[in-house]
């Protein structure tokens, strides 16, 4: 089993939305986050699944392993939370999972497969 924690930055979150180009100011502009309902500036759920296909990938031994990742996008992240990125081999393919500092899920139904 593979087991990383990360806790997310707006700096980080800027740097995503640089190199994907996804300038949404829902993760770039506290006030503007805020006045669509959200509690502030929210990370890129592709960022996430994105750390979790590392985490995959390391679990894995080789990329190429890999045929398909999937899951769903299932929580907001906030700057200052510490995301928990798991792969666990299992029949076929890994078992993955992300949760937040409090257990809540923020990406779920996750796998890969061989």
């Amino acid at each position: 089993m593979r087991e990383r924690t990360v806790t997310v930055t707006r700096d980080q979150i800027a740097a995503y939305a640089q190199a994907s180009g996804d300038h949404n100011p829902i993760h770039l502009d506290e006030k503007f986050a805020r006045s669509v309902g959200l509690p502030g500036v929210i990370a890129h759920g592709m960022l996430q699944m994105g750390l979790l296909a590392s985490v995959a990938v390391e679990e894995a031994g080789d990329p190429r392993r890999l045929s398909r990742l999937s899951c769903r996008f299932a929580g907001m992240v906030r700057p200052g939370d510490e995301i928990t990125y798991r792969a666990e081999a299992n029949d076929g393919g890994l078992k993955l999972s992300a949760v937040n500092q409090n257990g809540e899920a923020v990406l779920s139904r996750a796998s890969a497969k061989y």
